[in-house]
């Protein structure tokens, strides 16, 4: 008779879940927010790099055309005769770039002057995962060969922005460089 008391409550307790289960898989209140909170945080991670990708692009092209104007200083004398020197040029390339955080700290220039084209080389800027900082300044005189390189050290802050980052600190090494004979001035 036990047998068939526990038998008979285990099938009443069997039906009496299915009654539930089945009202819980029926019922569509709240799948939305239960599909947004799986795919809301992946897209915001996405969204935010792409983002964060779009401002080191557009960073990197502000960064060339203000380098392009400091070297054109370099270029035609102005910078020479002017006597500026590293921090000069690295301050004139920052005020056009008012936007860039710590633009002072984060901005290196390397300034070399070669005999010719053909002998123009220069060192690799990361040693290491690390900012290399042999940087010079050397604008020569008029007729010389320039290599005005500008390095901005990008702090990367997206989470998904790992491939984004070439240096060991989490910054992205954002770099231009131009080549030209000076005027004779």
């Amino acid at each position: 008779m036990s047998d068939e008391i526990q038998h008979m409550s285990a099938g009443s307790a069997a039906k009496k879940r299915r009654p539930f289960l089945s009202r819980f898989r029926r019922n569509k209140k709240g799948s939305a927010a239960v599909e947004f909170a799986l795919i809301g945080l992946p897209f915001f991670l996405i969204l935010y790099a792409t983002v964060e990708t779009g401002a080191i692009f557009f960073a990197a092209a502000s960064i060339e055309g203000a380098t392009t104007d400091a070297a054109r200083l370099i270029r035609t004398g102005q910078a020479q005769s002017g006597s500026l020197n590293q921090q000069s040029i690295e301050q004139y390339i920052c005020d056009r770039l008012d936007f860039l955080p710590n633009c002072m700290s984060n901005l290196h220039i390397d300034v070399r002057t070669f005999d010719s084209f053909n002998n123009v080389s220069f060192p690799d800027p990361i040693m290491d995962g690390n900012l290399a900082g042999n940087f010079q300044f050397q604008p020569g005189s008029a007729g010389d060969i320039v290599l005005v390189r500008a390095y901005y050290e990008w702090p990367v802050s997206s989470p998904v922005g790992i491939g984004l980052q070439n240096l060991e600190n989490g910054s992205r090494l954002l770099l231009t460089s131009t080549a030209f004979r000076n005027e004779p001035f």
